[in-house]
């Protein structure tokens, strides 16, 4: 059984999703929840801190049911401290194999957050700034906001 999260990750998430959140409903992309069960393969099954499905995707998919069948366009991992790079690397792979677009790893610690796609792997301090998941609308997330030590923001 594994740990349930830290107060700093929760807050950590929840600020990716609030900020994500909006960016989505504003722009009418699709939907961002947190802590939803994916199914990638057969055997394998994923529960993203948070995850981006779009508009398309919520047609085809059944939100009813638990695990989806298939996979978010974007998922990303809050790092914590009992997780190794291996289990966090093999679910990048799987995340991606299984054809998500992009995979956001957070590293509070770090303060950066490593944004992996099918070409390769960008690290994001200050600012990241994505357009292609979002249909070319320019979303830009304050890493200094989300990692902040202050959790009272």
């Amino acid at each position: 059984m594994e740990p349930s999260p830290t107060w700093r990750h929760n807050v950590i998430r929840g600020r990716i999703e609030k900020l994500l959140g909006s960016f989505v409903k504003t722009h009418g992309l699709g939907s961002v929840s947190v802590e939803n069960d994916f199914r990638l393969g057969p055997d394998i099954v994923r529960n993203p801190d948070v995850a981006f499905v779009t508009s398309e995707q919520l047609n085809m998919y059944d939100m009813d049911r638990s695990p989806i069948e298939g996979t978010p366009t974007l998922a990303v991992e809050v790092i914590s401290p009992n997780n190794s790079a291996e289990a966090m690397l093999l679910k990048v792979h799987q995340y991606l194999s299984a054809g998500c677009k992009a995979v956001w790893v957070a590293y509070p610690v770090l303060r950066l957050v490593a944004v992996h796609t099918a070409e390769g792997m960008h690290e994001f301090r200050g600012h990241l700034e994505e357009a292609e998941l979002f249909g070319g609308r320019k979303f830009s997330l304050d890493l200094e906001y989300v990692f902040d030590l202050d959790l009272t923001k």
